[in-house]
């Protein structure tokens, strides 16, 4: 009877889903890159993350761009963005003309497959352009080339307008303007310090190369140096910045007062946020040259604690583990070649050996950082060992966190989950988060009141104190951040002077101890709606004065205005429209201009007269309620 009835169901299936010459499709280029975007330019976003798909974009043109000038041909990039309209300009050779329209629409077409100059550049696949093109709602390419200039006009990878050849007066190079499809990329906007920061590892990796952009100049004269002496504070180094460089390889290192370890990788000019077999090569190298030199088996951690590096190799046709080239998994130099270990070992077992003999201070400077964090290390052991057994005890007995069932770096496969963890104060708030949240992605962690503030304290206090401990666990991130559970950690809190105050509490945890989770762009805050403005026929959820104001002028009469005065107010149903797909975040960045410790201090510190006045200056009166723009101002520090 049981197999009958099994029997009966599958000849039911068969006959709903029929597969015949019909099932079979082709889509053409345009379709193929805009149903499955994710495979060509990696995640979407709405741009408030630094690897959202619009960034990409940008990418993806000006890297052809830089291509021509690692070829000699022009030597400046002008980009100017404005109302979403992306305009790149360069300076090199211009495209050929009789093949404009082919390289912009055409799949696996383009100039760098048969050209040995070519070989260590990173767009080898002929798709960057063609992906922009098909994601895009209006797409224009010019070329100037030899005192004529040939232009076309797509939307959506469609071409409207083929333009003829005519003469010009312009020197030659390559115009690409594009508006990222809004219907693709939802209520995206740029930030402006992810582009320019973008902008700055280019010219870093391209010595004599200008970019201007909305105005502003930006070239660099020594590499990767001056990028450390960007990313850090003179006064906050040990010993003066080590810059070693060769035809192939270059390196920059030092070591900071602060906690956590911070990496900057290139290969062939992309930056892979992710780093790969080049950075792992570099830090097993690092390593064992310090154990060589001082005659001692350090501790990995401690010598790697506090470090600021950044690496930069070219090899011939790299692998990368995605389209998006964010990490490096080539091991050979080029195809069949000599090994990229072996390589980057033998260059810093020699030049780093050198260095140190020849500048006593710095290697002084170096053991004296090493033996510093091996003391600290000791030091926390038994707090440590006591912490973590009351951190497995609270996972079986404690509902502090709600776990999703996929995590950032699960199974260790190329594929990373873009997992959330939703950090959160009170009952009510934190339960309306769980009722609405995304299960497979989307985790919650409960705080119990005021986070201490933990500015000037040591990591002992991490294991001390309960919600600290048990958050890094909940992150995974007691060794550092390469197993981070979570890619998006957003602090949700109430919009009010309490909920503010949790904020920067929470904000001062990582910074003091996890700097470079916020360095990687890891943090962010949740933006809520202050308002709902309804009628019965249409709802608006509105996260300003003004949305409101022009929600009543569209709705007309007197609608219905609630105020949202804390995130328990909302209702899981409503809630689940915030923290969806159109989920607002607005990413905790570091200015470059002040130093972490600064930061804390000013904000976190000892009270003094400055902070007294900038509250005062920085506070209003809406009504009942007293909303202090503090975050506003931190927003351009932080």
């Amino acid at each position: 009877m049981h197999f009958n009835f099994l029997k009966l169901q599958s000849i039911t299936m068969a006959e709903q889903v029929v597969y015949n010459d019909d099932s079979i499709k082709s889509l053409d280029w345009r379709d193929h890159i805009r149903l499955r975007p994710g495979m060509y330019i990696g995640k979407l976003g709405d741009g408030s993350s630094l690897d959202d798909g619009i960034y990409v974009l940008i990418k993806e043109v000006i890297d052809n761009s830089i291509d021509e000038f690692v070829m000699g041909n022009g030597r400046n990039i002008d980009i100017k963005i404005e109302d979403n309209k992306v305009t790149i300009r360069d300076f090199g050779r211009g495209i050929p003309l009789g093949k404009v329209n082919d390289c912009v629409s055409k799949i696996n077409t383009g100039g760098k497959y048969d050209s040995n100059a070519f070989k260590k550049s990173v767009g080898l696949n002929g798709v960057g352009t063609k992906a922009v093109n098909a994601l895009s709602s209006s797409f224009k390419v010019q070329s100037y080339r030899d005192g004529k200039t040939k232009a076309s006009e797509f939307e959506k990878g469609v071409l409207i307008q083929d333009h003829k050849i005519t003469s010009t007066m312009e020197p030659d190079g390559t115009l690409i303007q594009f508006i990222a499809d809004n219907s693709i990329f939802k209520n995206y906007r740029y930030i402006n310090e992810f582009i320019v920061n973008q902008i700055w590892n280019y010219t870093y990796l391209n010595a004599g190369l200008t970019i201007n952009f909305n105005g502003e100049k930006y070239l660099s004269k020594n590499g990767l140096l001056d990028l450390l002496k960007r990313k850090t504070s003179e006064e906050e180094l040990r010993y003066p910045i080590i810059h070693l460089k060769s035809e192939d390889i270059e390196l920059a290192f030092s070591h900071e007062n602060q906690y956590g370890e911070d990496y900057y990788s290139f290969v062939n000019g992309q930056h892979t946020t992710m780093g790969g077999t080049h950075l792992n090569y570099f830090k097993e190298a690092y390593a064992k040259t310090l154990r060589e030199f001082y005659n001692k088996e350090f501790d990995l951690s401690d010598m790697r604690q506090s470090i600021v590096a950044a690496i930069s190799v070219r090899i011939q046709e790299p692998v990368f583990e995605s389209q998006t080239k964010t990490k490096l998994g080539s091991t050979s130099i080029f195809p069949d070649g000599p090994s990229l270990k072996q390589f980057i070992v033998d260059y810093i077992k020699k030049e780093l050996d050198n260095y140190l003999h020849k500048n006593k201070e710095t290697a002084d400077a170096i053991l004296k950082r090493i033996l510093q964090s091996e003391r600290e290390r000791k030091e926390i052991a038994g707090v440590r060992k006591i912490a973590n057994e009351r951190a497995k005890k609270a996972n079986l007995h404690n509902k502090k966190l709600r776990d999703c069932r996929l995590h950032y770096n699960d199974n260790n496969t190329d594929k990373k989950f873009d997992t959330t963890l939703f950090i959160t104060e009170g009952d009510s708030a934190s339960g309306s988060i769980t009722k609405s949240r995304n299960v497979e992605l989307q985790a919650v962690f409960s705080l119990r009141g005021k986070p201490l503030n933990c500015y000037g304290l040591t990591k002992k206090v991490v294991y001390e104190n309960e919600e600290f401990n048990l958050l890094q666990h909940a992150l995974n991130i007691e060794e550092g951040i390469d197993d981070l559970r979570y890619n998006q950690i957003v602090i949700a809190t109430d919009a009010d002077v309490d909920g503010m105050h949790i904020r920067l509490l929470i904000m001062t945890f990582f910074l003091q101890f996890f700097p470079d989770l916020v360095k990687n762009g890891h943090l962010y805050i949740l933006e809520t709606p202050l308002f709902r403005v309804r009628n019965k026929q249409k709802t608006f959820y509105c996260y300003s004065e003004t949305e409101k104001q022009n929600a009543i002028h569209e709705l007309k009469g007197k609608p219905e205005i609630t105020r949202f005065k804390g995130l328990g107010e909302i209702s899981p149903d409503e809630f689940g429209l915030f923290i969806g797909s159109d989920m607002r975040l607005k990413p905790v960045l570091l200015n470059q201009d002040i130093t972490i410790q600064k930061l804390l201090e000013y904000y976190m510190g000892k009270n003094t007269m400055d902070r007294q006045a900038f509250i005062i200056n920085n506070l209003r009166i809406e009504k009942d309620i007293i909303i202090t723009e503090i975050d506003e101002e931190l927003g351009e520090l932080v």
